[in-house]
């Protein structure tokens, strides 16, 4: 259970840094918790985080960054990448909308503030969100829920986030100006591909 919680603490940390621009209170807990910042190495002897308060660096590096890679430079929608068009899909043909139905997964457009529910945030917090449900389906010992949920883990990163995801995030790596998303964006495309060995892993030993 503690390997699913720390996948789920992953996605949901992943899923904060790539959807907004971070506020205050965010960099702080990155800035103070030592676990998340063996994460980030090249951000944590990045001078502006120690010599700068947290508004500046959000003011003057990150949040400039966020808007590089996320508004101005790249798109981080699947539909982008995968329609011949590249048009993001905004309605009800998005290809997610149906597994994140199926799994009462309803997407926040007001906090998210994406216009599509196939951005690379929303789709990483619907993994957060079926590691959860996987998490209470061991606390209540149930083998069969927890292999469905695994499936549906395996189902999501092999027709969603790893058709898309890994370009994305080496373009906005190497497109990224502070530590903090070269890292996150390192950070994430390393984690998908591990998390999919550890999913089939998980399945074969049920």
């Amino acid at each position: 259970m503690e390997q699913t919680q720390a996948r789920s603490n992953i996605y949901a940390l992943l899923s904060r840094i790539l959807m907004q621009e971070l506020d205050v209170e965010m960099l702080n807990t990155i800035k103070n918790d030592d676990q998340i910042l063996e994460f980030f190495p090249n951000l944590k002897t990045w001078e502006p985080l120690s010599t700068l308060k947290n508004s500046e660096v959000l003011e003057q590096y990150l949040n400039p960054d966020f808007t590089n890679i996320s508004l101005l430079h790249l798109i981080p929608y699947e539909t982008f990448y995968t329609r011949e068009d590249q048009k993001v899909e905004t309605g009800g043909a998005n290809p997610v909308t149906d597994m994140y139905s199926a799994y009462d997964f309803i997407v926040d457009y007001e906090i998210a503030r994406v216009v599509s529910s196939d951005h690379i945030g929303v789709e990483f917090e619907f993994m957060h969100h079926l590691c959860e449900a996987q998490i209470k389906a061991m606390e209540e010992n149930d083998a069969e829920s927890v292999r469905h949920l695994l499936e549906a883990q395996k189902e999501f990163l092999n027709k969603h986030l790893l058709q898309w995801a890994p370009l994305y995030l080496i373009n906005a790596k190497y497109e990224s100006r502070t530590p903090l998303y070269y890292d996150a964006c390192e950070m994430a495309l390393e984690f998908i591909l591990s998390d999919n060995e550890t999913v089939n892993e998980s399945l074969s030993a049920e």
